[in-house]
């Protein structure tokens, strides 16, 4: 019996498995798997145990109400992660991720350290393990105590207000302050029973410095690496990448440039180097280079650095070092896919060390250099935790998984067109079960987010096969400005958005309606972020679609580049909008508003920081005042995505009514819970 597991009800049912990080001695694998709460309104993430050999099942770790994320090993092979569950010694809520700690041998999870502020990310040093983490705390609060006197003082005045005196003031879904990310380090448990030593506070009074940066430790515990923001003024900040002194808290610079931002470093087995991800923004207008993403190596002790894939443009995703310090192994967007590359450190050469069609996350090399683990995800699968032979191109091997494989509800395969200047464009198409020319499949036109990323692996936000299990093919290109195509793809759109990726998303949906096995007749457009803002153009530019689904998505540029949380990569991409309202205004898509004649679905979340809501109300007004064929999805508590398990039901319950109403012509049928 085939598993009906694309209907939207079992799709919330299944275990997602979210990360995976490998024993020093090689000999563990252990998974952060999210999975439905026994209540069914939130998901809850738990670790789970997958054996490298392949040969054991999985099997779950840790179970509690608040679940467990973030593991990383100790030396001693004791597991550490954070919680926000209740130490069982002690009668208080617990509120704020802790850090715990499970032992090598088994037994109960113990909590060994707790901060007012909680946990954020963390590092282990691979010989030491001295514990480097980043930890909210209060301005003025020299110590946890402290911390924790001004937070009750806030509570007991019934005080909610934030005062800002530089940027970000949000980031995603969430206020950013009182409290500011700091800088800490520890070393491990001394005993069975001890908890983290005491935490030495290495940033006093970082302001932001410290804002969306993890740190990274060099083997002997003696250093910290991390991302450090500084604002260069009119709403700017650059990332450096600094080197702190775990005794002293004494900070060095290993990395900075005016056009570039450092962060995300990685250190070398040995301990002398250290690789980072390099960005550059890009510069500003149609004319300037667009953004690109490189590799930076660093010698730690005299800071001189180099760019390691120099001459070659991949975008790195992820990037680890193999156990002899001698490469970096890293993922990288490539024609659709994103598998891995080895580059050697002294002499650059680079080499794939995958060959399939899959993307990989989460590299954890084993100490011995012989193989790779891995997660590896397609449209057709979702992660997995794999093994690959490090030596060179093959097909992995999966290992048992928390979750069984999937059947999905068709099949995939690929699609191309050539854009107005020349330019190939591809994409994936799913189609459903019994496409075939006597029976062709209704299209759906699926537009990324990004804009700068690539359609290349499973999503679990936005599924195709619950649109093919109903029927609908689904078209899911890498149109102008997507990554894994060279530096010309992504210079084509380059602050023209609407225009060059319109024309490159209309060819190969072309390319897709003149198949057999599709029905060119019926269409519809969608997409989210950046793919909402293409599906607000679709809609403005062309009445080819029956129907338009837009998801958190722009509207109008002009007003949307200060209002998002990230207004300075706006100023990057178009120019300051007072001396270029021009790129601004043709970008926009509400310029286009008196032309839509297409019906639209508005889905948006008052929670989203990233495209505000009022983007989202905005297009609402205009289309109602124009007395367009309009529905508004409205959720008050869910952000740029929609995460809880109820509210995901509903996204597609709605989304697959609208689209059979336009585009398969069946009566309005209203999901029961609306």
């Amino acid at each position: 019996m085939v598993r009906t597991w694309y209907d939207p009800e079992e799709y919330t049912r299944l275990r997602r498995v979210n990360g995976l990080v490998l024993s020093p001695d090689g000999t563990r694998l252990v998974a952060p798997v999210s999975e439905l709460a026994p209540d069914g309104t939130a998901f809850r993430t738990a670790l789970w145990e997958i054996d490298p050999a392949g040969e054991a099942p999985a099997r779950r770790l840790t179970r509690s109400a608040a679940g467990e994320a973030a593991p990383a090993f100790l030396p001693d092979g004791s597991l550490l992660f954070t919680s926000a569950r209740t130490d069982p010694d002690s009668t208080e809520s617990a509120g704020k991720p802790a850090l715990w700690l499970l032992p090598a041998g088994g037994g109960e999870a113990r909590c060994v350290a707790d901060r007012p502020g909680g946990f954020g990310s963390f590092a282990v040093a691979r010989d030491a393990g001295t514990v480097a983490f980043v930890s909210d705390t209060l301005p003025g609060a020299a110590d946890a105590a402290a911390d924790e006197q001004l937070r009750k003082a806030r509570k007991d005045a019934g005080v909610s207000a934030i005062l800002h005196e530089s940027v970000p003031v949000r980031s995603w879904d969430r206020d950013l302050g009182p409290d500011r990310p700091r800088l800490f380090a520890a070393v491990p448990p001394a005993g069975p029973d001890a908890p983290l030593g005491e935490a030495a506070d290495l940033t006093p009074e970082p302001d932001l410095a410290l804002h969306g940066h993890s740190p990274a430790l060099t083997p002997d515990g003696a250093t910290a690496l991390i991302g450090w923001s500084v604002y260069t003024g009119r709403g700017v900040r650059r990332d450096q990448l600094v080197a702190v002194d775990t005794a002293t808290g004494e900070r060095r610079v290993l990395a900075a440039d005016p056009e570039y931002d450092f962060s995300a470093p990685a250190v070398a087995p040995d301990g002398r180097s250290a690789v980072a991800l390099r960005d550059f923004p890009g510069g500003a207008g149609a004319r300037a280079e667009p953004p690109a993403a490189t590799l930076w190596l660093v010698d730690l002790a005299t800071g001189e650095g180099r760019d390691l894939l120099e001459g070659r443009d991949l975008w790195p995703r992820e990037y680890v070092w193999t156990p002899d310090s001698a490469a970096v192994l890293f993922t990288a967007d490539d024609q659709g896919r994103c598998p891995v590359f080895r580059v050697e450190a002294a002499t650059g050469e680079l080499t794939r060390v995958t060959a399939d069609d899959g993307t990989y996350l989460q590299l954890n090399p084993a100490p011995t250099g012989t193989a790779l683990f891995a997660l590896r995800c397609a449209w057709d699968e979702p992660p997995t935790p794999v093994r690959v032979d490090a030596a060179g191109p093959q097909d992995p091997l999966r290992l048992p998984s928390p979750e069984e494989p999937l059947e999905v509800p068709g099949t995939l395969t690929e699609v191309a067109a050539e854009a107005d200047d020349g330019t190939r464009v591809r994409a994936w198409l799913v189609l459903p079960s019994g496409a075939c020319a006597q029976s062709p499949a209704p299209l759906v036109l699926w537009v990324h987010g990004g804009p700068y990323m690539s359609f290349n692996g499973w999503s679990w936000r936005w599924n195709p096969w619950l649109l093919a299990a109903q029927g609908y093919a689904v078209l899911l290109p890498d149109p102008a400005l997507s990554t894994g195509y060279g530096p010309q793809m992504r210079r084509r759109a380059r602050a023209v958005w609407g225009e060059v990726t319109f024309g490159d998303l209309m060819a190969v949906t072309d390319a897709a309606a003149a198949r057999d096995d599709v029905d060119g007749t019926r269409t519809a457009a969608m997409g989210g972020s950046f793919g909402g803002y293409m599906a607000n153009w679709i809609a403005g530019h062309t009445d080819r679609f029956r129907a338009v689904v837009t998801h958190a998505s722009l509207w109008s540029l002009e007003a949307f580049g200060g209002a998002t949380d990230y207004p300075w990569a706006w100023t990057a991409e178009f120019g300051d909008p007072q001396e270029n309202p021009e790129l601004y205004r043709r970008a926009s898509p509400h310029a286009a508003a008196d032309s839509i004649r297409t019906p639209m679905l508005v889905i948006h979340g008052d929670k989203d920081y990233r495209v505000p809501i009022g983007e989202g109300l905005r297009l609402w007004w205009d289309l109602v005042s124009r007395e367009a064929d309009a529905k508004f999805l409205y959720f008050p508590d869910e952000n740029h995505w929609i995460l809880s398990p109820g509210n995901i039901k509903v996204w597609y319950e709605t989304v697959l009514a609208f689209l059979d109403h336009h585009v398969l012509g069946k009566d309005w049928q209203r999901p029961p819970t609306l």
